[in-house]
């Protein structure tokens, strides 16, 4: 049973890319779906979550940029990131959760990773010219 982030990656300001959260051993839409970003020297941040009714949460930072879709066929979770900013330079990680919503996700401090029903290994974004 784990959860998969990967697609990051070395990308010019302005371009895009499209990061996964592969789950194996439990269904996605089970479950509120959140992506996060830890950029060098910050805080993890909430950055997307996906809810298990299908609505989506953003923050301010990559609101109008970035994407989150869920394709149950293949049990992942998308974050389609457009007009990369250098600032999106981060390692990026995902996490499955039943009881907190997608609001808090994004909006709270995040919480530790052990305390998501799972958590993801994350995968570096750096946006660079």
């Amino acid at each position: 049973v784990q959860l998969q982030a990967s697609g990051g990656g070395l990308v010019q300001p302005g371009g895009s890319l499209r990061l996964s959260c592969a789950a194996s051993g439990f269904t996605l839409d089970y479950y509120n779906i959140g992506w996060f970003r830890q950029a060098p020297g910050k805080e993890r941040e909430g950055i997307s979550c996906h809810s298990r009714d299908g609505s989506t949460e953003y923050a301010d930072s990559v609101k109008g940029r970035f994407t989150i879709s869920r394709d149950d066929a293949s049990n992942t979770v998308y974050l389609q990131m457009t007009n990369l900013k250098y600032e999106d330079t981060a390692v990026y990680y995902c996490a499955a959760d039943f009881s907190l919503l997608c609001i808090a996700m994004v909006t709270t401090t995040p919480l530790g990773e052990h305390q998501y029903d799972y958590w993801g290994q994350g995968t570096l974004v750096t946006v660079s010219s």
